[in-house]
């Protein structure tokens, strides 16, 4: 018998003291331990174990869990090592549906949609190499989208023959229409995938996905969304964004652990992908789970997801959203316009989110990086491209304008 008929015959799937929501209640922290007002940013910034060591301006990559979240993570793990098999061959699947349910609910498409995955690299790596490609077929992405999924292109492009046709988009565009005339000159008759990102993640440029998607779908191209640093972060919502498939990492915006991130494929497609691990026959390959056989995974992280949906809620996405744009925008204001200075992202609000982009004329990306470390103690992340040389700044909430204050003294320093 394997693991799904065991759990599907079992008696006590579903019961006991690991049972369901019984389990959660008694190993997650609720919302209502969360003591502070969400315009208290000083009290939240309490609810951080930061490190004193240096200011991060670098939460792009991977945003600091509060320790509500850092604490519920850690009372799963205890608890799934303590029950061990009996967790893992009782309840370990249905509780991931539940936290699956959670994800497809906040981010507005049907829960036979959305499968939890590591990160938003397996995620869209599985539609590319899954996409059932012919010989010269093309596809279409931009130089500014994530490496990982611009080597994947080129892996399938070796192993069917296809054809990569690679676009860019301006640091600064006119508007939408300038970036979605760029990406529909690239489309022809034989493109049958466009890749976009939901926010470019070097720069922090949100791009307009709706009229993209808008546009590829009217010459017959399906849309791969990245949302790696879209979703928690600024609005997603799949039914409204129309996009085939869409790909996220919940360990930065959401504050999840490490290891978690989901992929959104729209029903009527997904027999289209092949999998990258094969289900047994017991799953349908119309069904979102043929595509998510994954073997034996760290299982409290999948837990941790609902806490950290908790997490996001109790202080709103609009508030949130507005605590970013308004860290974002006191850095930058203060440096757009001196000498020296280049700003790599978009000004307008409607484009812009957490991260912007900072240069020093004359100065490498890599040296400015370490002197901002090494001198200031400020740490941020070097971006050296054919179209973007500058350091990526992203604060997180509980960032503080005395910190940016510094950032920004440094700046001025380093360009004079």
């Amino acid at each position: 018998m394997n693991k799904r008929d065991f759990i599907k015959n079992s008696i006590i799937a579903g019961a006991g003291v690991l049972g369901g929501a019984n389990f959660l209640n008694a190993n997650t922290q609720t919302i209502n331990n969360l003591s502070y007002s969400t315009n208290d940013w000083e009290t939240i910034r309490r609810g951080y174990d930061l490190s004193e060591d240096f200011i991060n301006l670098e939460n792009g990559y991977y945003c600091v869990q509060p320790t509500f979240i850092l604490n519920a993570y850690q009372k799963h793990l205890n608890a799934v090592n303590q029950q061990g098999a009996y967790y893992m061959r009782t309840v370990q699947f249905q509780n991931k549906q539940k936290s699956a349910l959670a994800l497809s609910e906040l981010a507005g498409c049907d829960k036979e949609e959305l499968i939890i995955t590591r990160n938003t690299t397996e995620s869209l790596n599985l539609i590319i190499s899954g996409f059932k490609w012919q010989a010269n077929d093309e596809a279409v992405f931009a130089e500014q989208d994530y490496g990982a999924m611009q080597d994947m292109f080129k892996q399938v492009a070796k192993r069917y023959g296809i054809k990569n046709v690679v676009v860019s988009i301006p640091n600064q565009p006119k508007n939408d229409d300038e970036i979605v005339e760029i990406y529909r000159k690239a489309i022809t008759p034989k493109t049958k995938l466009l890749m976009v990102c939901h926010v470019i993640n070097i720069t922090g440029q949100v791009l307009p996905v709706k009229k993209i998607v808008d546009m590829a779908h009217q010459l017959n191209v399906k849309v791969m969304v990245d949302g790696a640093h879209a979703f928690a972060h600024i609005p997603v919502n799949l039914k409204e964004l129309g996009c085939d498939y869409y790909g996220t990492s919940l360990h930065k915006w959401l504050s999840c652990p490490l290891g978690a991130g989901f992929l959104f494929v729209r029903k009527e497609l997904i027999d289209s992908v092949w999998p990258l691990f094969a289900e047994n026959d017991s799953v349908s390959n119309t069904e979102i789970a043929n595509l998510n056989h994954t073997g034996t995974i760290p299982v409290h992280t999948d837990l941790t997801i609902l806490d950290a949906i908790k997490y996001y809620q109790s202080i709103g996405a609009k508030t949130k959203l507005d605590r970013l744009l308004t860290l974002r925008n006191y850095w930058v204001n203060k440096v757009k316009d001196l000498p020296k200075i280049i700003i790599n992202s978009p000004l307008e609000l409607e484009r812009s989110c957490a991260i912007a982009n900072v240069g020093v004329k004359g100065i490498k990306p890599s040296d400015l990086a370490k002197k901002l470390l090494e001198k200031y103690k400020i740490f941020t992340v070097a971006i050296e491209t054919n179209t973007v040389n500058g350091v990526r700044v992203t604060p997180n909430i509980y960032s503080t304008f005395d910190e940016l204050d510094i950032f920004v003294n440094a700046l001025k320093t380093i360009a004079a």
